[in-house]
């Protein structure tokens, strides 16, 4: 486990590397945890709203999620604040960057704005490296990137008139150069880990995930609304103390 191997780091503070194994198969060390389960949790929390006060799902959750969120925001990295401010100017200065409609690109990876609750919150989706071999055929030939050969003038002038059409600029005038949120250390993870009990950090991020999923499911099963079959008399008191 990652945990055991992180008893023979020497250097303080201890800093995890993004994408190393954690070692369990498939789950990589997360790159940005804590505004991850942040912005996971207060969305969970937005959605409860829907919710009647009396649902018992409702107030299970609502009770979890904001256990843990106080957790996590209680383990600020060094140096957050200074990013924070920062940040906020970034997003000021380029407010279309950062929109939750255009689907804006940041270094590359998608970006969404999303403000709830009050604090402000930038959701990073790097894209995934594309196996072909997982890709489904189409049928066609694969004749290779061209013709093979010298070329003769004009067909030589029409290639480099394609390319110029095609080039496009080094430097995007709307880039934004966007700084990455600073890091817990090693000690931190491990501090979250420990208080709220339900594995690696990364398992608990993968939780909050499908914990966000999941509330759109219940809501559609009405799951506040009484049973359609009422359960015989006496089904459930053998859970009760006499």
């Amino acid at each position: 486990m990652r945990r055991t191997l992180r008893l023979f780091a020497s250097v303080k503070p201890r800093y995890l590397e993004p994408g190393n194994p954690t070692g369990l198969t498939g789950l990589y060390t997360h790159s940005s945890p804590r505004s991850s389960l942040l912005y996971l949790y207060s969305r969970t929390l937005t959605k409860l709203q829907q919710f009647p006060e009396s649902s018992l799902y409702r107030q299970s959750i609502e009770a979890l999620t904001k256990h843990r969120q106080a957790i996590v925001e209680a383990a600020e990295p060094p140096g957050y604040k200074e990013w924070a401010e920062r940040a906020r100017k970034v997003l000021k200065e380029n407010p279309a960057q950062f929109d939750i409609v255009s689907g804006s690109k940041m270094d590359g990876a998608g970006a969404i704005q999303v403000e709830s609750d009050g604090d402000l919150f930038v959701h990073r989706a790097n894209p995934q490296p594309k196996d072909v071999r997982e890709e489904e055929w189409d049928g066609e030939r694969d004749d290779g990137p061209g013709n093979e050969g010298l070329r003769g003038p004009e067909e030589r002038e029409t290639a480099y008139q394609e390319f110029l059409l095609d080039r496009k600029p080094l430097e995007l005038p709307n880039k934004v150069n966007w700084e990455p949120e600073p890091q817990m250390t090693a000690d931190q993870v491990e501090e979250i880990e420990g208080k709220i009990g339900a594995g690696l950090i990364e398992e608990v991020v993968q939780m909050a995930e499908s914990e966000l999923r999941l509330i759109d499911v219940m809501y559609d099963a009405k799951v506040w609304e009484s049973l359609e079959e009422k359960p015989p008399a006496g089904q459930w008191e053998y859970f009760e103390r006499s």
